[in-house]
């Protein structure tokens, strides 16, 4: 980090963006998967769209209203969706550490897009090791039937969507403003996600516990950690940005194991560290900006 303060930004984006799974695991419980996913991206939206339009970055996003549709739905409908509802099956540690593999479907996408420098050996070497760490996930803990393989492979997919999505969005619309476009996304995922919450509003009134998680997930994890990602981003690059991913993941491990007793299995004891470490390796070389990892 270049300073004092980039180090303290890269700390507190690592922090915001492994509470969320936490978050998550705690609504879920007591709220629809649409109604959580809502009222994030509702909250996020009304705090992020105000200061967009306050930097004047929103003038920008309008003629790639189509692409940031596109955007908003391989982003935040799907995956947000995916996660949340997976969750009901998995750990949130679990949850956060399997996202951790978004550098390694950033690093394939890359290839695919015609960067001959992943199949570096070191590089190589990092996607072995790190799908050798989701096997271990995923083999381990489902044979030892502690844990559910489809909330696992809903996980794995909105980690290739988040890689995806920001792959998309890099390459085909680099001068916009990532608050505007992150602000239109979270809008249009509210109005896409509206009708489905009002359908299953809770019919008893919420513990403040998972009320207060709800909005948590929309003011913290959403609206501070994407604006507190951009002046990091703003201040490092994106490929130190990027390393955010690995922050995130511990802490989201740590929080499910100290406050709401989740276990942690013999998968996560083996694949935690080699998902972390051959997503760094992957990752080495300067990729597209990865996802934000919530």
């Amino acid at each position: 980090m270049n300073s004092r303060k980039s180090l303290g930004l890269f700390l507190l984006v690592g922090i915001l963006w492994g509470v969320p799974y936490l978050f998550i695991k705690i609504a879920v419980a007591e709220f629809s998967t649409p109604m959580v996913v809502f009222s994030r991206v509702l909250i996020g939206s009304l705090i992020l769209l105000p200061i967009a339009i306050k930097q004047g970055a929103i003038a920008p996003a309008k003629k790639y209203w189509k692409l940031i549709l596109v955007y908003a739905i391989l982003e935040m409908v799907g995956p947000w969706y995916l996660i949340t509802t997976a969750e009901k099956s998995i750990s949130s540690g679990l949850a956060g550490l399997l996202i951790a593999t978004v550098p390694i479907w950033a690093t394939l996408l890359a290839s695919a897009s015609g960067d001959t420098t992943v199949w570096h050996s070191k590089r190589l070497f990092g996607l072995v090791i790190g799908f050798i760490g989701v096997f271990a996930l995923v083999g381990v803990d489902s044979l030892r039937g502690t844990t559910d393989l489809a909330g696992v492979l809903m996980v794995l997919l909105s980690a290739f969507l988040y890689a995806f999505a920001t792959n998309m969005i890099s390459t085909k619309a680099p001068e916009v403003p990532g608050i505007a476009v992150s602000g239109i996304s979270m809008a249009i995922t509210a109005v896409i996600f509206a009708v489905p919450a009002a359908l299953t509003f809770p019919t008893e009134t919420p513990s403040l516990k998972a009320t207060s998680s709800l909005i948590g997930l929309g003011a913290i994890c959403t609206a501070a950690a994407f604006y507190y990602f951009f002046k990091l981003l703003a201040q490092v690059g994106s490929a130190r940005a990027s390393v955010v991913t690995y922050i995130n993941t511990a802490v989201a491990i740590g929080l499910g194991v100290i406050l709401i007793d989740e276990p942690l299995t013999l998968g996560i004891f083996i694949g935690f560290p080699l998902v972390l470490i051959g997503s760094y390796l992957a990752s080495r070389k300067n990729l597209p900006l990865i996802n934000q990892s919530n």
